[in-house]
């Protein structure tokens, strides 16, 4: 599935991120790196938005990646390469705690999405008239982009659900199979060290032996 990354993305909408220049990757690509430099991944919800102190709280639904025991969290934005919602919603979220792990940051470079808004999506193209002006898009043009854009978030959405939901399995996996190795391991060292006392003691017997007959 290609999905080409661009810079100027918001989770809900066109953001204040402009300043903030993010790396182009397809979709998978994306969802790689945010794997490997995300501290938390959940797929929930976004329940409370303060707009004029850039705090928003999550219900979280599903945990991908962290350890956190809580089912809600709460994030902040404080540079132009942060995400800043304006929709409640549900979402994907790929973020990094602070120092206290207290709150999340969630970076406009994640693959971070909401179900109506999509990573990497711009807004509108352009058009421009004989004298270079831009030529307004009608009502009927705005809202067949939009749809296009709603289903194309809805696919990433679902497309990113599976990704993570095979990382987890897989991570599960890789849990259970060191398991099995750790107990294997104990179980070898648990008969090499019964066999050596065995051993030890059949050694002590025949000497106790030995020394009774002479």
């Amino acid at each position: 599935m290609k999905i080409r990354f661009f810079v100027f993305l918001v989770l809900f909408g066109i953001s204040n991120c402009f300043a903030c220049k993010c790396y182009e990757y397809t979709l998978d690509e994306n969802i790689k790196v945010g794997l490997k430099k995300a501290d938390i991944i959940f797929y929930g919800e976004l329940i409370k938005l303060d707009t004029i102190n850039n705090s928003y709280s999550f219900r979280i639904f599903e945990l991908f990646k962290g350890n956190y025991k809580s089912k809600s969290i709460t994030s902040y934005s404080e540079s132009n390469c942060d995400f800043y919602f304006n929709e409640k919603g549900l979402c994907i979220i790929y973020g990094n705690f602070n120092k206290d792990k207290t709150l999340i940051n969630v970076s406009a470079c994640s693959p971070s999405q909401s179900q109506n808004f999509g990573p990497g999506f711009l807004p509108p193209p352009f058009e421009f008239d004989s004298n270079r002006k831009i030529i307004s898009k009608n009502k009927i043009e705005m809202d067949l982009f939009n749809l296009e854009n709603k289903n194309k978030s809805l696919q990433s959405f679902i497309y990113q659900l599976e990704k993570l939901r095979q990382y987890k399995q897989n991570q599960n996996s890789i849990s259970e199979n060191s398991k099995s190795d750790f107990y294997q391991k104990i179980l070898i060292v648990s008969i090499i060290v019964n066999a050596i006392l065995f051993l030890g003691f059949i050694i002590t017997i025949k000497k106790k032996y030995s020394s009774l007959k002479s």
